[in-house]
């Protein structure tokens, strides 16, 4: 009998800070060690994303592994108003299918507010974000399977 793929859901924090992202990362990396197991910065987005010259330096997405968490974050989007501290987070959750994705979405949004809806993104991720009814930001996200 065929053993059934365990489905991995995790939990995890990301930040969201202004301009100030690569020098916290660098800082929490210092104190946890180990290394970043994503970076992108902004300028390393599609062209339509229309970031200025400015901004392409500021980091769109980190993440460093902490034990079995990963601490994830990015500079707000040069476009937007910026980060209110004490609200500059949100819980990501990594979801086991893409089903599961719209599921914890839908009941995460209802009596909510949807933020961005669930799509394949760009970076080959399907991801949605999402501020539940009790005033909690949350990402969801499901990574598909990659091709080897």
């Amino acid at each position: 009998m065929p053993q059934e793929m365990e489905l991995r859901m995790t939990l995890n924090t990301y930040l969201t800070f202004g301009n100030t992202c690569r020098e916290a990362f660098e800082f929490y990396r210092s104190v946890f060690g180990g290394e970043f197991s994503e970076l992108q910065t902004f300028g390393d987005g599609p062209p339509d994303m229309g970031i200025p010259d400015a901004a392409k330096d500021l980091i769109m997405h980190v993440s460093l592994p902490i034990g079995e968490s990963v601490l994830m974050g990015s500079d707000a989007n040069p476009a937007g108003s910026g980060p209110i501290v004490g609200t500059n987070f949100s819980i990501s959750f990594s979801a086991a299918s893409r089903a599961d994705a719209d599921e914890k979405f839908a009941g995460l949004a209802a009596g909510g507010q949807v933020d961005m809806p669930m799509a394949d993104m760009f970076w080959g991720d399907y991801f949605g974000s999402c501020t539940d009814r009790f005033g909690i930001a949350w990402q969801i996200l499901w990574q598909p399977p990659q091709d080897d």
